[in-house]
């Protein structure tokens, strides 16, 4: 009997912990994120097109691609796929996606694709890609909008982040805000 009031006192504080406690200093860290953690919107003109942190699907060969989301862009079912590196299923859609991107950039192959463009994250929701990501899309986006691949190359350049706090991670390119300078660009 004493062991079970211990068990029972133990759940109790669990149960308080982790359903009550923990959700909300979650929730309160969140409220002092920037826009109190509900993204950073790009609006233009009034329009919301889109959130900076949160990646967008794009599919048009005149814009660059993002990396492959498990949950479809789905900021409400965040997520990844669960597989392990050597499921089959997995390996499978890997290879439908190496497939695709080389059918749609001509001239690239397989080896040079970096991983993050055929690979979905944890969390299917990552805005950035790498420059090498960036850079091997360049000549798909000039052919199908007629333009030099010189100047799409630039505009690569200029939308390149540092690593985080200039020493975690790599360097990469925010898809949407590439795809939206791209855009106006050309206006």
């Amino acid at each position: 009997m004493k062991d079970l009031s211990k068990a029972l006192k133990l759940t109790i504080v669990f149960i308080v912990f982790f359903g009550f406690c923990y959700p909300v200093f979650i929730w309160a860290i969140g409220t002092l994120m920037p826009n109190g953690s509900r993204g950073l919107p790009i609006v233009k003109n009034g329009k919301l097109l889109g959130y900076e942190n949160i990646g967008q699907k794009f599919t048009d060969d005149k814009y660059f691609w993002g990396r492959p989301s498990a949950v479809d862009y789905n900021a409400a079912s965040s997520g990844g796929s669960n597989f392990g590196p050597a499921n089959s299923e997995y390996l499978g859609l890997v290879k439908m996606r190496i497939d695709s991107f080389i059918m749609r950039n001509p001239g690239v192959k397989a080896a040079d694709i970096p991983s993050e463009m055929v690979t979905a994250s944890g969390s299917g929701l990552d805005p950035h890609i790498t420059t090498k990501g960036a850079m091997i899309q360049i000549a798909r986006i000039a052919k199908a909008r007629n333009m030099s691949e010189n100047k799409i190359k630039l505009l690569v350049e200029e939308h390149i982040e540092g690593p985080f706090l200039g020493f975690f991670g790599t360097e990469r390119v925010n898809v949407l805000k590439l795809n939206l300078a791209l855009n106006e660009y050309l206006k």
